[in-house]
């Protein structure tokens, strides 16, 4: 599998998994494998024992969620793993993910530096446009800059740094730009990239000796867009490299535009050289929407994907229910949409109610109050008879380091606390290694009876609403 085609298929990848519940995503989509992208054509490979009932039972959802990435003209076919790919099923069209052909068709008619950066997931959906974004008291200052950058790039603020937790629009605003740039500056050369496709790049250069092309694609261009900058943190010939690539480009006036889940100051692991220049510019951060940017988000993706709602409440329902992030609104709204194509029922809030309640649980109460990082902990030593100390501690024995990520858990489901926050206060962790702690104990939770009890009990003890 090409980069390129591992990255789009990771992308509707992440969508099925939104639509699904984990174990069905796990036996059935998980091993799914895209082969072969031509033109308008994704061919997929299942295993020839669950082929026929992945076909039967899947395909609407993989079809739509194929289209959220790809758009709506793609045509996605099924085979069995070995087979003859003459003998593949096309999947039926949704409509989920329908956009204008006039839009989808200047980009195919773009230059090739657009095609490339369309090729690092930045650009490439017309849903991530200037035009698609909705404006809040949550994300205004961020989005007046990047307008401001993508009209007078070089000019206003440089570098512009967006940052802000996962899925509230940075990636958004990062295409938007690119997007504007493109369109109406096609003389300007415009790369994007993200700080893991930057460090795959360097890293690959240096052991195939292209380290002067590889400064020349990076340095010789106007605008420089970086996703996810925060992938550069502990790696030190790779920040070295961006070092000087961010001030080749500063000092001769180009227009540099970074994101990342958290400020500047909070990339305690980067360099402090690199941290100040960041911080040199405009700092903008974005902040998860409120009810009311959530109802208008809602609402433009319904009509930019043309979904007829039987019941105008039903977006009403997920975004009262959904309050984390627009990626995970979006994808609630995706769960409800296939939910009702699959079972041939309309779109009410009664239904919305239904297919939600399982994945996003009532808020607690206005009486329950968010508990603190240390009544977690506190409550995780005394279920599991440990020590203050040993929670805290590097020990890796299962009796320590499982109650440990579990308590992690809780403090990212339970608190408004940021990872790194909650890091801090679990010894000064790294934020990864709170998020790579949800990420096993959410798994554990769905397979292991043990845990999903420790969790209730946990919950029970901390007057908490189970996550």
């Amino acid at each position: 599998m090409s980069h390129e085609l591992e990255h789009i298929w990771s992308r509707a990848q992440a969508q099925l998994a939104l639509v699904v519940d984990e174990p069905t995503y796990r036996i059935w989509l998980e091993p799914l494998r895209a082969v072969e992208l031509d033109a308008d054509r994704l061919l997929v490979e299942a295993p020839p024992h669950a082929c026929r009932w992945i076909q039967e039972r899947f395909g609407r959802v993989i079809q739509a969620s194929v289209e959220l990435v790809l758009g709506p003209d793609v045509r996605v076919e099924l085979a069995s793993s070995g087979s003859d790919p003459g003998s593949a099923t096309q999947l039926a069209p949704t409509g989920v993910a329908r956009a204008s052909r006039a839009t989808t068709g200047r980009r195919r008619d773009a230059g090739p530096e657009q095609r490339h950066s369309a090729s690092t997931g930045v650009l490439g959906n017309p849903k991530l446009t200037f035009d698609q974004f909705v404006i809040g008291d949550c994300n205004r200052l961020a989005h007046a800059a990047a307008l401001t950058v993508a009209e007078m790039p070089a000019q206003a603020y440089n570098p512009l740094f967006i940052c802000g937790p996962p899925g509230v629009g940075k990636t958004h605003l990062l295409s938007a730009i690119a997007d504007l740039l493109l369109a109406h500056s096609p003389g300007l050369k415009v790369r994007c990239t993200t700080g893991e496709s930057f460090t795959n790049e360097f890293l690959a250069a240096l052991t195939g000796g292209g380290i002067d092309s590889f400064k020349l694609r990076f340095r010789d261009v106007d605008v420089l867009l970086v996703d996810d900058v925060q992938f550069l943190e502990r790696k030190t010939k790779t920040e070295e490299e961006f070092f000087h690539t961010f001030n080749a480009l500063h000092d001769g006036g180009r227009q540099i535009v970074l994101t990342s889940d958290r400020p500047p100051a909070d990339l305690q692991a980067l360099e402090d050289r690199l941290r100040e220049r960041f911080a040199a510019g405009l700092v903008a951060d974005i902040q998860p929407p409120d009810l009311a940017t959530r109802l208008a988000i809602l609402r433009k993706r319904v009509q930019f994907d043309r979904i007829e709602l039987a019941d105008v409440s039903t977006l009403s329902v997920i975004a009262e229910r959904v309050s984390s992030n627009v990626r995970a609104l979006e994808g609630a709204l995706i769960r409800v949409v296939a939910f009702s194509s699959l079972t041939g029922r309309p779109l009410t809030g009664e239904l919305a109610l239904e297919v939600l309640d399982t994945l996003y649980p009532r808020a607690a109460t206005p009486g329950q109050r968010k508990r603190t990082v240390a009544e977690i902990q506190a409550a995780t030593c005394e279920h599991f008879d440990i020590s203050p100390d040993e929670l805290l501690s590097s020990a890796r024995a299962a009796r320590v380091a499982r109650p440990r990520q579990l308590a992690m858990y809780l403090a990212r489901e339970l608190t408004g606390e940021s990872l790194p926050a909650i890091g801090r206060q679990f010894g000064g962790r790294d934020h990864t290694t709170v998020l790579h702690a949800w990420r096993r104990t959410s798994t554990r939770i769905a397979e292991d009876n043990t845990t999903r009890e420790a969790v209730e009990k946990l919950c029970r003890a901390l007057d908490c609403p189970q996550p």
